[in-house]
């Protein structure tokens, strides 16, 4: 099979570019353009990165399974796309000002040689050490109640298994194997830190409270996400949303360990409240010293995880990205001293 390249390198080409990746399909849509004209939007993922793609009428569809390579209908061959293998040719075009890869040649590979799991993102940190770092954090609480309940929750009740390899998310930020981990850790530390400057200022803020609030806080995406073997989104993900469904979980736990109810409260809010706003997704708004700092931690992390991505995509010569109507912005590479 003929050279490709990372989904990294691709977004590094300027534009009118050719280019062929494989990796595994993470979302697979037909839609209709103002013509009644078939399309479809394709998002092809690999360790470096993710990238969408429009698949017009004119591209070529071929099955390359068992060793065969013949055309196929896309609507009708039978094939499920979505947590497959596939190589893409493609180019780099313009529409709007905004860079659009086009896809104009999809082969879905043989699964046997080509397993998805093979394209899967993973963290890059270390489980182990994001595991010794989650570990450490519980010890650090120092009120024993609440560590227990902790230590309750993510071992007694069996999340620990998926929780360690699970996404943070599908798109945006620690959308791969691990991300949930790693993401849970980052924020926790940079909260607890920033609790442990606010305490020396004399704001009277509970250390513990941040590293609990901060390590639980996204328990919901246990229920909101699954890997298959990209990140996706469940039934209850899009119904509920992970804000809530960690919030039920939560509770489901504090009720079943007696936990203090005035320390449920406290707790529950930082989860209930850990977007900042109503029109993020939080349920209430942040109200405690606690909630404040989870919050900020949360969007930090958040915030530089995705910076981070949209930077190592950019060309060596530029230093902005386009407009990213996720964050809604453009982003800047900034400057090194030396």
């Amino acid at each position: 099979m003929k050279n490709f390249l990372s989904v990294r390198e691709v977004k590094q080409l300027p534009k009118n570019s050719e280019f062929t990746i494989m990796g595994v399909v993470s979302k697979f849509t037909r839609r209709k353009d103002r013509n009644d004209n078939p399309f479809w939007e394709m998002t092809v993922s690999d360790s470096s990165g993710d990238i969408d793609g429009k698949i017009w009428q004119a591209s070529s569809w071929r099955n390359t399974q068992g060793g065969d390579n013949f055309p196929i209908d896309p609507d009708n061959c039978g094939l499920k796309f979505e947590g497959s293998s596939v190589k893409v040719e493609g180019i780099i075009a313009e529409f709007r000002d905004q860079v659009q890869y086009n896809f104009n040649g999809i082969c879905y590979l043989d699964q046997t040689d080509y397993p998805p799991r093979m394209f899967a993102r993973h963290s890059p940190v270390k489980s182990e050490i994001l595991e010794d770092m989650f570990i450490s954090l519980i010890a650090e609480i120092s009120n024993k109640k609440l560590r227990d309940f902790v230590e309750a929750v993510f071992f007694r009740y069996g999340l620990w298994e998926k929780f360690r390899v699970w996404p943070a998310a599908v798109t945006l930020h620690h959308a791969y194997t691990g991300g949930l981990l790693e993401h849970s850790v980052s924020v926790a530390i940079g909260a607890r830190d920033m609790a442990r400057h606010y305490a020396d200022f004399k704001i009277p803020v509970s250390t513990d409270l941040v590293i609990a609030g901060a390590l639980l806080h996204d328990i919901g995406k246990l229920e909101a996400y699954t890997v298959n073997p990209t990140p996706q989104v469940t039934p209850q993900g899009c119904a509920i949303e992970h804000i809530t469904l960690g919030y039920s979980m939560f509770m489901k736990c504090a009720e079943a360990e007696n936990l203090d109810k005035d320390i449920a409260t406290a707790l529950g809010h930082i989860l209930i409240s850990h977007h900042g706003k109503l029109e993020y997704g939080s349920p209430v708004i942040p109200i405690t010293p606690e909630a404040f700092i989870v919050n900020a931690a949360d969007d930090a992390d958040f915030k530089l995880s995705y910076w981070k991505s949209q930077i190592d995509a950019l060309n060596s010569d530029t230093d902005f990205t386009d407009y990213l109507p996720a964050i809604d912005r453009r982003l800047w590479r900034g400057i090194r001293l030396s």
